[in-house]
């Protein structure tokens, strides 16, 4: 995905656990003193203790929570994002554009309603981040959205980012591939086969891809939320398709969420400069 950048809502249970990375696994080593030696060697120096890890801002707000007649808003981050303060001013300002965006649009809608003598109907904006994975190069996170503007029902979806340490730089999680069409080719068709198999379960027969209904066909990758995932937290070793109501079935059928390995072919479509930072799995 292509590059990006506090505080969020409850109720939302985010679908991102399978790309979850684990912790490292420290290894050490035996050392060998010789029998005949009359005396013992010098003790080695104390090893320093690691650097505390960077405070919170101090304006950091990990949830926001506002309630009035027009909108209830909620935005959340993870607390970890506190000690990084170009993310936390990237979020800070998303979360207020956003905020600032449903107080416009939730008035303008109680006027109109006003206007048109028909019921007006609270809107609401909810957006939850949260950490898939941590590894040395990138702080990866994910976003489940939900919007309600006055209608038959809300509107569900997905956001995500990664924050490349090396660089001090927000990415979109595509943005570290050579091109979407690079993308498409290596996991295009895992993905289409992978997505057709939930589809097939939840709609209890198997999908047919162009027989006419366009809820059978197979969506772009780049109509997904690509999120990058580890299984040990060391490299990136996983890929996480998030696929929102209507991209590949009916609203009733909800979202899909699809985690794919890293293949060799995955890691020729990332660009050089990361290649490092990713690992094959499978």
């Amino acid at each position: 995905m292509r590059k990006l950048g506090i505080s969020m809502a409850g109720g939302l249970t985010l679908v991102l656990a399978a790309c979850n990375g684990g912790g490292d696994t420290a290894t050490t080593g035996n050392a060998g003193t010789p029998a005949d030696t009359a005396t013992a060697p010098p003790a080695a120096p104390p090893t320093p203790a690691a650097p505390p890890a960077p405070a919170a801002a101090p304006d950091f707000t990990a949830k926001t929570t506002t309630k009035t007649d027009d909108y209830d808003f909620t935005y959340a981050i993870p607390a970890e994002v506190g000690r990084i303060p170009a993310l936390v001013q990237w979020f800070t300002a998303d979360r207020d554009k956003a905020q600032a965006s449903v107080a416009r649009d939730a008035a303008g809608f109680r006027k109109e309603a006003a206007a048109n003598d028909f019921p007006f109907r609270k809107y609401e904006s909810t957006t939850a981040w949260k950490r898939v994975t941590s590894t040395p190069r990138f702080l990866s996170l994910s976003a489940e959205t939900y919007d309600y503007t006055g209608g038959a029902h809300g509107s569900p979806g997905f956001r995500s980012l990664v924050w490349d340490r090396q660089a001090s730089e927000r990415l979109e999680p595509t943005a570290v591939f050579i091109s979407q069409a690079a993308i498409q080719q290596a996991i295009g068709a895992a993905f289409c086969d992978a997505l057709d198999v939930q589809r097939g379960k939840r709609r209890g027969t198997p999908v047919v891809r162009g027989n006419g209904d366009s809820f059978n066909d197979c969506p772009k990758v780049s109509e997904t939320t690509l999120i990058l995932g580890s299984s040990d937290g060391r490299a990136i070793d996983r890929i996480g398709l998030l696929v929102g109501p209507y991209v590949a079935g009916a609203y009733a059928e909800g979202s899909y969420d699809l985690t794919l390995p890293v293949t060799p072919a995955v890691l020729r479509a990332v660009k050089p400069a990361y290649r490092d930072a990713f690992a094959t799995r499978g």
